[in-house]
C-alpha cells in the first residue's frame, strides 16, 4: 500500500470514530490498513513523523490519534493560553 493511500484510510476512520474516542492502538490502525504489523508500522510511523498522527503513551500503553482531538489535547492547550 502506498503512503498517501494509507494516510486517506487512516484520516477518514479516524474521523469517523472520533465521536466515540480519540485515541487508538497500534493493531486498530493495522486493521484498518488492513496490512501485517511490520508494514503498518511504517506507514503509521511515517504519519507521526509528518504530524498526521499523534503519539500519546501512558508510560505502559501507547496509542495514536489524530493532532488536536481528545481531553489531553485539550489540556495541553489550556496551560499557554493565560
Amino acid at each position: 500500500m502506498e503512503y498517501e493511500e494509507a494516510k486517506e484510510k487512516i484520516v477518514t476512520e479516524l474521523q469517523k470514530k472520533q465521536k466515540s474516542k480519540s485515541k487508538f492502538y497500534f493493531n486498530d490502525l493495522s486493521k484498518i490498513l488492513d496490512e501485517k504489523p511490520r508494514a503498518a508500522k511504517k506507514l503509521i510511523n511515517q504519519m507521526v513523523n509528518d504530524q498526521v498522527l499523534v503519539y500519546w503513551s501512558s508510560g505502559s500503553t501507547t496509542m495514536y490519534g489524530l493532532p488536536g482531538t481528545g481531553k489531553q489535547a485539550a489540556a495541553e492547550h489550556e496551560d499557554g493560553e493565560e
